[in-house]
């Protein structure tokens, strides 16, 4: 996953991550602005996930949506 591109379109698609992970605070998701690391952390936080799981998920979003 190239997250240049994520972070080049970030406010493209922070509406479709904030709809797909609802728990996240419309804040966060502007603080977080393609930072792959913050996204992680905040979905680690958010949903007690590990990070492999984290990982999948947004490797599984992203390939859908950018």
């Amino acid at each position: 996953m190239n997250w240049d591109i994520i972070q080049g379109k970030w406010d493209q698609i922070k509406g479709s991550v904030k709809e797909h992970w609802g728990d996240l605070t419309d804040d966060e998701v502007t603080q977080i602005a393609g930072n792959r690391e913050k996204l992680s952390g905040k979905l680690q936080e958010r949903y007690g996930w590990t990070k492999t799981e984290v990982d999948e998920k947004m490797n599984d979003f992203f390939r859908r949506h950018v």
